[in-house]
């Protein structure tokens, strides 16, 4: 009190207002005078390529979430040790880098009718806000800083992803299919040649930039059903440590849309697609989809050039470290420039289950080395003509050594007898043919 009266006494009122309001009005301008910028990181990038940085923020902010965020998307996937957590619309984080005080928000795409009535929605974009002055600094910096960190977070955890497109856009789920070069049914030395071609594409990026070709290789997998094409696309991006993506060309509805869907690809990552012969589009040039007579009647929603132009045109230079893999049981009825090397460089033959095959299969499925039943399915596997995949279902049958192995003897006594029966037919038929010509 004794202080209060020595002030009031020794400054009047006046003088005291006019200070006040003069240390007002200065702090006041400061902080009008702030000027802000905001970033916007969305999904896509001039409507062509997938922006990577939306995802690197996904997990930068999930490290950053706290307890002032009193809303949040909580999740816990395959693959993962622990929960995720992740914004919300409406929500802010402020980070702090380098003394910089940076502020992100999430929010939802404008035009969707679903994000309007849900803010738990999470297709959007993030906005980024901070002073104007560190602009340079935030983007030199800020965003490399980002990815820099959201790469340390998944270091070492990655978890294989097959993607497939809708409305196009591409969609992933954990992709962990078990099959291993080790575990396919097949002659060792085709495998062995498949990994050395894997190897050799991997450790020539500078080979390819050399000699003027985009790093990318081809392959064609042609074969009947049941011959193991898909676990060994499978072992393949097992092997690379690639992602898959499962490009279906008959939801492909132009050339355009072709392009689109392959520059959204990532780099280190198979594209596969399957059953190639049954698009109308790959057949063929001299036989329109009107008068074959296939049983895959598609309507041809790109053009044959469209295709050749997205694998081993301009277009293709667009990405690198790329495989694509076609499957066909009909390797016959495609056009001769989708075959020749550069689109589909090395074509790999899935034939019928062979005895070096079926060892593997025994090993994976018995646990055994040797039987004394072998000799005769060795015998039966030479003169017919089974694959993989229905000798896999016998072995199924019992755990057994030698129960799943008479059942496989079984299986092939009877197919043998199946193909000499036709054969049998097959001669009566040719036989009668020729003595009603005579």
């Amino acid at each position: 009190m004794l202080l209060r009266n020595v002030y009031h006494e020794l400054v009047p009122k006046k003088i005291e207002t006019f200070v006040v309001s003069k240390i007002l009005s200065f702090f006041c301008r400061r902080k009008l005078s702030k000027s802000f910028n905001t970033f916007i990181i969305d999904d896509s990038w001039d409507g062509l390529d997938r922006n990577k940085l939306i995802d690197a923020s996904r997990f930068y902010l999930s490290s950053k979430i706290g307890p002032k965020n009193k809303i949040i998307r909580v999740g816990k996937f395959r693959g993962q040790k622990n929960v995720t957590a992740a914004m919300v619309e409406g929500e802010k984080i402020v980070d702090v880098f380098e003394g910089i005080e940076i502020t992100w928000q999430f929010a939802k795409q404008e035009n969707d009718d679903r994000a309007k009535n849900d803010r738990f929605f999470n297709k959007g974009h993030f906005e980024i806000t901070f002073e104007d002055q560190y602009r340079e600094k935030v983007f030199h910096d800020y965003l490399n800083h980002i990815l820099d960190t959201s790469k340390a977070l998944t270091q070492g955890e990655k978890v294989l992803k097959l993607y497939t497109r809708s409305r196009g856009c591409w969609n992933s789920i954990d992709f962990r299919h078990p099959s291993t070069f080790d575990a396919l049914a097949m002659d060792y030395q085709l495998k062995k040649s498949i990994i050395d071609d894997l190897d050799r594409f991997l450790a020539r990026k500078e080979f390819y930039k050399r000699i003027g070709k985009a790093w990318k290789r081809g392959y064609l997998l042609y074969g009947p059903p049941g011959t193991g094409k898909s676990s060994l696309i499978a072992a393949m991006a097992n092997y690379l440590k690639f992602d898959v993506y499962d490009l279906e060309l008959a939801n492909i509805i132009s050339d355009a849309d072709l392009r689109k869907a392959m520059l959204d690809i990532d780099r280190k990552s198979i594209t596969v697609i399957e059953d190639i012969d049954c698009s109308a589009g790959v057949h063929k040039r001299s036989v329109s989809s009107d008068d074959s007579d296939d049983d895959c009647n598609l309507v041809k929603p790109f053009s044959l050039s469209g295709l050749l132009n997205c694998i081993d045109g301009l277009w293709s230079s667009c990405g690198e470290e790329r495989i694509i893999v076609f499957t066909t049981n009909r390797k016959e009825v495609l056009d001769p420039a989708l075959l020749r090397p550069g689109r589909m460089d090395m074509h790999i033959h899935m034939s019928y289950c062979s005895t070096q095959g079926f060892r593997v299969l025994v090993s994976n499925y018995l646990g055994i080395e040797e039987h004394h039943l072998f000799e005769e399915i060795d015998g039966l596997i030479q003169s017919t003509e089974v694959t993989p995949a229905s000798l896999a279902e016998e072995l199924l049958k019992s755990d057994d050594a030698d129960v799943a192995l008479g059942e496989v003897l079984n299986f092939l006594k009877k197919k043998k007898m199946e193909k000499e029966k036709n054969e049998e037919e097959k001669d009566k038929i040719e036989e009668e043919n020729k003595n009603s010509a005579q």
